[in-house]
């Protein structure tokens, strides 16, 4: 399996979020057209940001992005909404008139949460298990087996 962490000068990491927005009002706005065109907005605007749109979908906006650990996240939302609904109403002018009469296209709401591949439990015992006899037992175990280079 490929390791998916990234490393910069003085961190490695590896963080993923789940970040879901809907339309004003709920309205149903998204065509597939529309959806194809907000998922190559919301990979360029990540990109710009030094993230990463890993998975997109949903019937309303699903986003499974790989962040940076320097990113404020309220302020990579609200720009990923700004710049995707500025992009969506320039392209589809006409189909969203007959929705909003305003410039509208996002709820102000969204939902964002971590995504990690250890569940809570998991990492729980993990942070448990810190600083016993068996995770030094463990520990020397594995550092025994490690080949010498």
């Amino acid at each position: 399996m490929k390791n998916a962490n990234k490393s910069s000068s003085h961190a490695v990491f590896n963080l993923k979020l789940h970040i879901i927005f809907v339309t004003k009002y709920r309205r149903k706005t998204l065509t597939p057209e529309l959806l194809d065109y907000l998922k190559e907005a919301f990979a360029d605007c990540l990109s710009a940001w030094r993230c990463k749109l890993v998975e997109f979908g949903g019937d309303h906006v699903h986003l499974l992005a790989d962040i940076h650990p320097a990113l404020d996240i309220s302020i990579l939302i609200n720009n990923l909404k700004t710049a995707s609904a500025r992009r969506a109403r320039n392209r589809f002018a006409d189909h969203l008139a007959a929705f909003y009469k305003k410039p509208l296209f996002w709820h102000r709401a969204y939902f964002v949460g971590s995504v990690g591949g250890a569940t809570l439990e998991t990492v729980r015992a993990y942070v448990d298990a810190q600083g016993t006899e068996e995770h030094a037992r463990q520990s020397e175990a594995k550092r025994k087996a490690k080949p010498s280079a």
